[in-house]
């Protein structure tokens, strides 16, 4: 081969993924993948299963699903209890989901899921965490209208005055935040602005319970804020996502409907960086 075939391979870009990606059809999967990875989710979901157990829920034979698992276990994605006879999760599992963890960035996840609650709700959306007892904003997409809340990344907002500081502060033990809130006095910001701990607590409590908080303009007036938490693998709520904007758009009519996309926009993050929110008290 000539140096000049040599330099048109050596520069030629190479590619991430065949030119039919967005083709799903049969003709590109690998039934037998496919086939192992369903019992691989759902032995995830239900563990401590057997085999028959295993075959009858997913209405797959006994021999098929004994080779996928024998082939799992070779990998050491899935383990036999030779005691109770059942299949689990094997540790590899951990191994591997452990370094989806650490390339997940919960901003950059979060820029479409954000991008996308602004589209579908015509106001502005937000991203915070919690730090040293403020509400750290590190992203945000802003609507085009012309009137509109504006928190960039970097600006630091009190807790009790914050939509996403009461969906994160709904989240955490009584103990934890009386430690947090006792950190200073909790400033009126506004006539709406909850300043005593009693009536705060009691706003958590129904915050919790709807699963989502909200800033009646008690940070500014004329503003309202609908926030929602994002979970971690733990089942903590490390984040929060809102919609923020003038009450002449976010009225107490529109709460509802807008409450619903944020709660569904922190669900997807949520998954999307590996978590899950916590198990649902008896």
């Amino acid at each position: 081969m000539d140096s000049k075939n040599n330099a048109g391979i050596s520069h030629r870009k190479a590619r991430g993924r065949p030119r039919d990606w967005d083709d799903k059809s049969a003709q590109n999967t690998i039934k037998s993948l496919d086939r192992a990875m369903e019992v691989f989710e759902f032995l995830s979901e239900a563990q401590g299963k057997t085999l028959t157990m295993l075959a009858t829920d997913l209405s797959q034979s006994p021999a098929t699903v004994y080779r996928i698992l024998v082939t799992l276990e070779g990998r050491g994605l899935v383990e036999f209890d030779q005691d109770d006879q059942v299949w689990h999760i094997g540790p590899r599992a951990f191994v591997i989901g452990a370094r989806f963890l650490r390339r997940t960035s919960l901003v950059e996840r979060a820029r479409p899921v954000l991008r996308s609650l602004m589209e579908d709700t015509g106001e502005t959306a937000n991203l915070g965490i919690e730090q040293n007892g403020h509400v750290l904003f590190v992203s945000q997409v802003e609507t085009t209208a012309s009137i509109r809340a504006f928190f960039p990344p970097g600006t630091l907002s009190r807790m009790h005055a914050s939509g996403i500081g009461k969906a994160l502060l709904a989240e955490m033990e009584e103990q934890r935040i009386r430690k947090l809130l006792s950190k200073a006095p909790l400033e009126g910001f506004t006539e709406f602005t909850l300043t005593d701990h009693t009536a705060l607590l009691e706003d958590l409590h129904l915050s919790k319970a709807r699963g989502y908080a909200i800033d009646g303009e008690e940070r500014n007036l004329g503003m309202r804020c609908i926030a929602a938490p994002v979970f971690d693998i733990h089942g903590e709520a490390i984040a929060g996502i809102s919609v923020s904007g003038p009450t002449t758009r976010v009225g107490a009519e529109q709460v509802a409907a807008l409450s619903e996309a944020v709660v569904a926009a922190a669900s997807r993050l949520t998954v999307a960086i590996g978590g899950a929110p916590p198990p649902a008290q008896g």
